[in-house]
């Protein structure tokens, strides 16, 4: 298990919820399924090209409890909840939270970068290690580069991912992925993992808005070449770059 000690939130009777929505899910092995979605603000990480800021750079936040989150999510028909961020796994009440949705009958999904390493209870582990290109180097938001250099030191572990990957049968490893220049990096980090299925390792092409056809082609020959998935984001196909989509 990893020190969790530099990295946790710090404890708290609540969760720091950013927002809580009913949709489909735009990625990975259940894309379209109908889900019930718990973004949770806060992160260790601060990525370039994150798609939340309002859960990173600057979060944004309000308390709630595990049994209000639950009650909010009984609300809607989905029985499938997708936990977020940010990075869910630093919150002190994530392991409560998911008992509770196990509780209620919940397919638990979390969505995590794989920096640290929580025994939680979880149906699909959904790991996105974060790649070199995700560094905020020369980023506006970090201007004397103290989150470039946080995050180049923590974004990489393996050891972290592997501890995952064996705790949880079914997990997929998504790669946000720029260009041809990530295949090395992501070739080398699998070499230090425990073999894991192709179909379970997801190319998906960076950005906010539809990825262009070449974009689009690049990551599928990519993909048919080492028997990977690609990974669309459907939600961007379905509702633009939208909050509580």
């Amino acid at each position: 298990m990893t020190d969790l000690s530099l990295e946790l939130a710090p404890e708290s009777p609540t969760l720091p919820v950013s927002e809580l929505f009913h949709s489909v899910q735009g990625e990975g092995a259940l894309a379209g399924v109908p889900s019930f979605f718990v973004r949770l603000s806060g992160c260790n990480l601060r990525c370039t090209w994150c798609d939340t800021p309002y859960a990173s750079w600057n979060p944004e936040s309000r308390s709630m409890t595990v049994e209000d989150v639950v009650t909010q999510a009984m609300r809607h028909s989905a029985r499938h909840v997708v936990i977020t961020g940010g990075e869910p796994m630093i919150a002190s009440k994530l392991p409560e939270l998911c008992r509770a949705f196990r509780g209620a009958g919940f397919h638990i999904t979390i969505e995590t970068a794989g920096t640290v390493d929580r025994d939680v209870s979880c149906d699909l582990i959904s790991i996105s290690p974060k790649l070199a290109s995700s560094t905020p180097r020369g980023d506006a938001r970090d201007p004397d580069g103290v989150w470039a250099l946080r995050h180049e030191s923590r974004r990489r572990r393996p050891d972290v991912i592997a501890s995952l990957l064996g705790r949880y049968p079914d997990r997929q490893l998504k790669f946000v992925y720029t260009g041809p220049t990530d295949i090395p990096e992501i070739e080398s980090l699998l070499s230090e993992l425990p073999p894991i299925a192709p179909h379970q390792i997801l190319l998906m092409p960076e950005g906010v808005r539809i990825p262009s056809p070449e974009a689009k082609r690049i990551a599928v020959e990519e993909c048919l070449r080492r028997g990977w998935r690609y990974c669309p984001r459907l939600h961007i196909d379905l509702f633009g770059n939208t909050r509580g989509t």
